[in-house]
């Protein structure tokens, strides 16, 4: 019996109150999908999530089972940067991880879709998920277009460096401004939120090919709606917990990508965290050297999702192996 319809049984003001949210008697006995995101109007990453949302939730119910909508926002690194708020910053990862275990936990869900794009959010997501350990779908939030001459983010403090030398006037350092972050999706270079979304699909939680999707592709839906089809099979299945599919060889896998991208190095503090939450030991996780595949920094002529186009992490996964 699933887990949900388990949980009906003990407690007999469930389904009323469900129906009280709108959802209908024949939803009631479906295999229940928790849907996580961090949608909220705190940066572009998160911004859009809501479609996807609503996407895996048409999936899930294309495939027979119902899913329920959960939010935790999460703060952005780059609004917070040079303030005092970017002090909130790593303790955010830990408040989304805790949101998400008492959301699932409090009332039991058979698997879960958990979509986030960015610094905290996503590694929030992958150690919140790890807690609960129910069946598990990660659908990363794509990243943003370029501006122009491929302008990104992260240049913006080398415009602000040069404007504040007198090298530039205060009208190019405003179309910098205006043109550095022309979509949604995360910021456009191989940044820690890009970095996070590879993570995701090396250690096998997210569909392969996934990862670094433009922020407004119609495949990012496409791949939302089959992250909800799949949680419905997932939840049907014997053996399919993260705790049953990521492993330390995952791990390795993933530290190996990792170098391979030449990844964030943030990411040395998000990875053992997730091993931890695993296993309850972070400290055997190394990082070695790798070959690498992109140079991605906004000051060269890579964008994030320029990394689509020799292969995805997929392809490359495949040959990435400790030695």
């Amino acid at each position: 019996m699933l887990t949900s319809q388990k949980m009906r049984k003990l407690a007999p003001e469930l389904d009323p109150l469900r129906l009280g949210t709108g959802w209908k008697p024949e939803d009631l006995s479906k295999p229940q999908i928790f849907i996580e995101s961090t949608f909220g109007d705190s940066h572009p990453g998160s911004g859009h999530l809501d479609k996807l949302v609503e996407a895996a939730r048409e999936g899930a119910a294309q495939a027979g089972g119902h899913g329920a909508r959960y939010f935790c926002t999460d703060m952005c690194d780059g609004e917070s940067q040079g303030t005092d708020g970017i002090n909130f910053s790593l303790a955010s990862r830990e408040m989304i991880a805790n949101m998400i275990e008492i959301q699932a936990n409090a009332t039991p869900f058979d698997a879960g879709i958990y979509m986030a794009s960015c610094d905290k959010g996503l590694p929030g997501n992958l150690m919140g998920l790890a807690r609960v350990n129910i069946p598990a779908v990660v659908v990363t939030g794509g990243t943003m277009a370029a501006g122009p001459d491929l302008l990104t983010l992260e240049q913006l403090g080398m415009y602000s460096a040069k404007f504040e030398r007198g090298e530039i006037d205060e009208e190019k350092l405003n179309w910098a401004k205006c043109n550095a972050c022309p979509s949604c999706g995360a910021c456009s270079f191989i940044g820690t939120a890009s970095t996070m979304q590879i993570m995701a699909e090396a250690l096998g939680l997210a569909l392969p090919g996934s990862a670094l999707l433009p922020a407004t592709s119609p495949d990012l839906i496409d791949y939302a709606r089959n992250a909800g089809k799949l949680a419905v099979k997932l939840a049907t299945m014997e053996n399919m917990r993260p705790s049953d599919i990521v492993t330390m060889d995952s791990f390795e896998n993933a530290i190996m990508v990792h170098a391979a991208i030449s990844g964030s190095t943030n990411c040395l503090l998000h990875i053992p965290a997730l091993v931890a939450g695993q296993d309850g030991d972070g400290d055997g996780c190394v990082f070695p050297a790798g070959r690498l595949l992109v140079r991605g920094k906004g000051q060269q002529k890579e964008q994030a999702f320029d990394f689509l186009f020799p292969g995805q992490i997929f392809s490359e996964g495949q040959s990435c192996s400790l030695p």
